[in-house]
């Protein structure tokens, strides 16, 4: 992904030198699309009672997202982003050795962050931003294989709310369109629980904490 955002960033860059500016102003709405990374720093607590001395491990995931900002003044703007990732996690030492794979989850984390934009009538437009989450956890699921060693099992994950902060770059191609380069710091905490037929009811502590990696276009209305 690193080389990927290199040569995408070059590419903004030397695209920025078209003329025209889609400059952002007081009372305007951007609209992005963006493909991005969500990859989770996570921290895990033990599988419990049965597992204490192990934790669980989260997958990256890559998927489209959109996002809308009001400038409220020509430097300051209130973001909100819509995304939906799946995400699989397993045990971090084998838990139990032959299954892997423990369980999947689809995530939805509505963000909205103010952000200040440095130099809104520049071409090359860096902005920083801080906000408030709200992640929601659907569609949770065991594996087959935990299923095939304990039995039929439900999974719950308890909604989070947490905060969040950004910092990007908007560079523009023409009047009303931009490139952007977007990377967002998440504070995700939640608890798994997994009921089991064979082995009880298992909890487990999970701080996601993802970073969010984002390149894509956006539109000045």
């Amino acid at each position: 992904m690193s080389k990927t955002l290199y040569f995408a960033s070059a590419a903004a860059l030397a695209m920025a030198t078209l003329t025209g500016t889609a400059n952002a102003a007081a009372g305007d709405t951007l609209i992005r699309v963006r493909a991005i990374m969500v990859s989770p720093t996570e921290k895990s607590g033990p599988i419990l009672p049965a597992f204490p001395a192990n934790g669980v491990k989260v997958n990256d995931a890559f998927t489209p997202e959109v996002d809308i900002t009001k400038m409220i003044t020509d430097n300051i703007g209130v973001e909100l982003i819509a995304a939906t990732t799946k995400h699989s996690a397993s045990g971090n030492s084998g838990v139990p050795g032959t299954i892997g794979k423990l369980a999947s989850t689809w995530v939805l984390p509505p963000t909205l962050t103010v952000q200040y934009h440095l130099a809104p009538t520049a071409k090359i437009r860096p902005y920083v931003g801080v906000g408030a989450n709200l992640t929601l956890f659907y569609s949770e699921n065991a594996s087959k294989g935990l299923e095939a060693a304990v039995g039929k099992t439900k999974v719950q994950m308890k909604t989070s709310a947490g905060w969040a902060a950004q910092a990007g770059l908007d560079i523009d191609l023409n009047e009303k369109m931009f490139l952007n380069i977007d990377v967002k710091y998440i504070d995700i905490d939640t608890r798994a629980k997994l009921s089991t037929t064979a082995a009880g009811v298992q909890n487990v502590k999970i701080s996601l904490d993802p970073i969010v990696v984002g390149v894509g276009v956006g539109f000045r209305f």
